[in-house]
């Protein structure tokens, strides 16, 4: 039996433990992956917290099978989802990502502080611009670490669907930094 298997037969059983260790390993990737896809963290704690809340109705009633690192990030980012739809019907905004990249620690003078933070800034403005559709595709590989297959789940596509999204998804991206203003 895999550890998936043995986690969700604990979940299945109501086992305070096996909430616990799911909550440790996956909230703190949930919660990065919403907090891109929000920016803004306090949307993202509730949401995250939205997350688990569907994870402990939903725990009975689990399939034997279920991947629960897919199920949850597929959870969560349909929880954006309806999120989204809604803050757009009230006529609000919602930023559609957060930069997720960060500038090198090391070898910091004030030039190269100043050149990373603008290339920052740049990958930032370039990243909130894209589709969401590509966006996410960036914030699963790129941010959660992903792979493709486990990415395509999350989005519910085929794996060659995904592979080319986030392959349209870097180009974008490319471009975007290199005519930037």
């Amino acid at each position: 039996m895999t550890d998936d298997a043995n986690l969700v037969a604990g979940l299945k059983r109501g086992d305070p433990s096996a909430f616990e260790h799911a909550f440790a390993t996956w909230q703190p990737g949930i919660h990065r992956f919403l907090r891109r896809l929000t920016q803004n963290d306090a949307t993202a704690r509730e949401l995250t917290q939205d997350t688990w809340l569907k994870l402990a109705e939903e725990a009975p009633w689990l399939r034997d099978d279920t991947v629960l690192r897919a199920w949850l990030f597929t959870v969560a980012r349909n929880l954006f989802l309806s999120h989204r739809r809604w803050s757009l019907l009230d006529g609000s905004r919602l930023d559609e990502l957060l930069f997720w990249g960060k500038g090198r620690a090391d070898e910091r003078t004030p030039e190269t502080s100043a050149s990373s933070s603008q290339e920052a800034a740049a990958l930032e403005r370039a990243y909130t611009r894209l589709p969401l559709k590509y966006a996410e595709a960036l914030a699963l590989v790129a941010g959660e670490g992903f792979e493709p297959t486990e990415a395509a789940q999350v989005l519910g596509i085929k794996p060659e669907a995904f592979r080319q999204r986030l392959s349209r998804a870097r180009e974008q991206l490319k471009d975007m930094m290199e005519s930037k203003p």
